[in-house]
């Protein structure tokens, strides 16, 4: 079959427009629904569904049943990224955001530890590896559709924008949690205010169904079928043709993926376990660095159009390494001033490195077997990655009594992640087309 020598031509700026709103607003609460577990694991799991276990332990244990969500993710990127690549990015975009609409719902239903037993933590399992499974399978058909709608000039900025819908579904669940655990006394917060944000999740899925269902199928992809044919394993034959490329978006995950769920989830365990701030500071603390990097993945994103991904992210991933010393120091204080700059300097170092990193991962695959290559890159590193960062952290600090080995933990992560921004190749303004005759069809 011949090999693709063309890209289509750029979609109007309107219907680009409406590709980039759909993703944003489909990330935003498929994210809203992961993160708002973790938020939740932090605050509740461990005393509802934990209840015999002494506080740090049973934190430890809520969140191991937030890792297995994470375990789940790597098998959805298979899976979704398999059928993406013969059936196209949207059919699977609009399953990804039911099944983890679903059982988000379904946990805010979930009666406790002290209603059922051993069958309330079972079935916090059963759901998490659902909504693992489930965003599995978002991240690559998100930021795909934009990829492959918009030019090669300004991809990098238009990827940047689903990339920000993950700390907006972090700033909305840590906003609703918030707005309830302030309104509410500690007994009724435990009692029934937590699962309001969960039984929520039914009416923004719905809104994310309607805005997605309206969208037409990558351009690129179904030019790239009419050009090289469907893939049979579009898995297998990323790893076989690319594993150079899976290598280096795994390496490049690392750090942003350990990062952000120490700031965002071990954190406010920290906070309020360990230097014992109130539940509401905390949750505030991650809305307000929310916010910022919500601001700053655009920026980010437009910056590697300008000067290059692999610049952008290597000062994102070498300045997380130093700066992991200084968030546990200014978090001890217990200075509101301190503990906000923390957690917003932290954030945005997060964000330089997730701004690019959509399209930086995206442009290391053709595009016949792209969203298998992407959402394996990106998805594998989250086993051992985000999924054990917060597992880890309180390991370490059951330990030591000291975020001292934290730090360093995070700083072998982003020396990883700033070396393989140095052995990555330039990407940026390279067309499809370019990176899709590298790898000829067979």
């Amino acid at each position: 079959m011949s090999t693709i020598t063309a890209g289509p031509a750029p979609a109007p700026a309107t219907g680009l427009r409406k590709v980039i709103l759909a993703s944003m607003i489909g990330t935003t609460i498929e994210w809203y629904d992961f993160f708002l577990y973790g938020t939740a694991s932090a605050l509740v799991f461990g005393k509802l569904f934990f209840p015999k276990a002494d506080p740090l332990t049973g934190t430890m244990l809520a969140f191991t049943t937030y890792a297995l969500g994470f375990v789940a993710r790597p098998l959805g990127g298979l899976v979704f990224g398999h059928f993406g690549d013969r059936i196209g990015r949207k059919q699977l975009l609009m399953l990804s955001l039911v099944l983890m609409g679903g059982s988000t719902f379904l946990i805010g239903l979930l009666p406790t530890f002290m209603q059922i037993g051993l069958f309330a933590p079972l079935g916090l399992v059963l759901l998490r590896l659902v909504q693992g499974f489930a965003v599995g399978g978002e991240w690559g058909g998100a930021v795909l559709m934009v990829c492959e709608f918009g030019d090669a000039k300004r991809r990098g900025f238009w990827a940047g924008w689903p990339q920000a819908g993950v700390p907006a579904g972090n700033l909305l669940a840590a906003a609703v949690l918030a707005v309830m655990s302030a309104a509410q006394s500690e007994h009724d917060f435990l009692a029934w205010g937590w699962r309001v944000p969960f039984l929520l999740s039914a009416v923004l899925v719905a809104v994310g169904y309607w805005v997605r269902v309206t969208l037409a199928e990558s351009p690129l992809f179904q030019r790239a079928i009419e050009d090289a044919g469907v893939a049979k394993a579009p898995v297998l034959e990323a790893i076989r043709r690319r594993p150079g490329g899976i290598a280096i978006g795994m390496g490049l995950r690392l750090a942003e993926n350990i990062s952000f769920y120490l700031i965002t989830t071990f954190s406010i365990s920290y906070m309020t376990e360990t230097v014992h701030l109130s539940r509401s500071f905390a949750l505030n603390a991650m809305l307000a660095g929310a916010a910022v990097e919500c601001c700053a993945i655009p920026v980010f994103a437009w910056l590697s159009d300008k000067i290059g991904r692999r610049p952008v992210y290597f000062v994102g991933a070498a300045g997380m390494a130093i700066w992991g010393f200084a968030f546990f120091r200014m978090i001890d204080t217990g200075l509101t001033p301190n503990v906000l700059i923390a957690v917003i300097v932290g954030l945005v170092l997060h964000g330089a490195m997730y701004g690019p990193q959509a399209a930086f991962i995206a442009e290391l695959f053709p595009t016949r077997m792209r969203y298998s290559g992407a959402s394996l890159a990106y998805q594998a590193t989250s086993i051992f990655a985000g999924s054990l960062a917060p597992i880890i952290a309180l390991a370490l600090l059951k330990a030591t009594h000291s975020a001292v080995p934290i730090a360093i933990y995070l700083a072998i992560a982003g020396v990883i992640s700033a070396f393989s921004a140095l052995r990555a190749r330039e990407t940026k303004g390279m067309t499809f087309a370019q990176i899709d005759a590298e790898t000829p069809a067979t």
